[in-house]
């Protein structure tokens, strides 16, 4: 519960009803991001459930769930991989060495190495949050399926969604306490 003590706390919300698996959030992050073509921060997964013929098919879009208890941080032996404003996980690429200790430690594979050697993730697009702007795959979404913004203002979109609709982490039993949240 590193962050919890932040005043705002930065997360995400991921409709899975209203995702169609179009990709374009993925495409606006890697145009906002420079994200490299074998690159990714995020990426769009299709999981069905059931027995045929009684299958139903969920989308949904994942990248970083920048979690509140953070293996990559806790296993980043520089302290590149490191909590910031608003309990969002970063990457300092001066202190990034590549040693990839936080891609093993990340258990939603939600990290690559960058050609140039260092490790590379979603950031929630802090540069853009920063200047008032949402995040380059929410603004995107055709759909509205994403929605970003302060959990510990009742009023953003994210807080409103998550008391509107039953949401779900994904690995719970992993106790990272992931900060995007899926509605179902």
């Amino acid at each position: 519960m590193l962050f919890k003590n932040y005043r705002t706390r930065y997360a995400m919300v991921m409709d899975t009803r209203r995702c169609v698996g179009c990709q374009t959030c993925v495409l606006a992050c890697k145009a906002e991001n420079g994200v490299p073509v074998n690159g990714y921060r995020d990426w769009i997964v299709t999981e069905t459930k059931g027995e045929f013929p009684h299958l139903s098919m969920e989308i949904r879009s994942e990248r970083c769930m920048h979690c509140t208890n953070a293996p990559c941080v806790t296993n980043c032996p520089t302290g590149a991989s490191h909590f910031a404003k608003g309990g969002t996980v970063q990457i300092d690429r001066a202190l990034c060495t590549g040693c990839k200790a936080c891609v093993a430690a990340c258990p939603y594979g939600a990290r690559y190495v960058h050609p140039d050697g260092y490790v590379d993730k979603c950031s929630f697009c802090m540069h853009r949050v920063t200047k008032g702007a949402s995040t380059a795959c929410v603004e995107g979404c055709p759909t509205k399926a994403l929605a970003f913004g302060d959990l510990n203002d009742p009023s953003s979109d994210v807080a409103r969604l998550l008391h509107s609709r039953t949401s779900k982490l994904l690995s719970p039993e992993e106790g990272t306490e992931p900060n995007l949240y899926f509605l179902v």
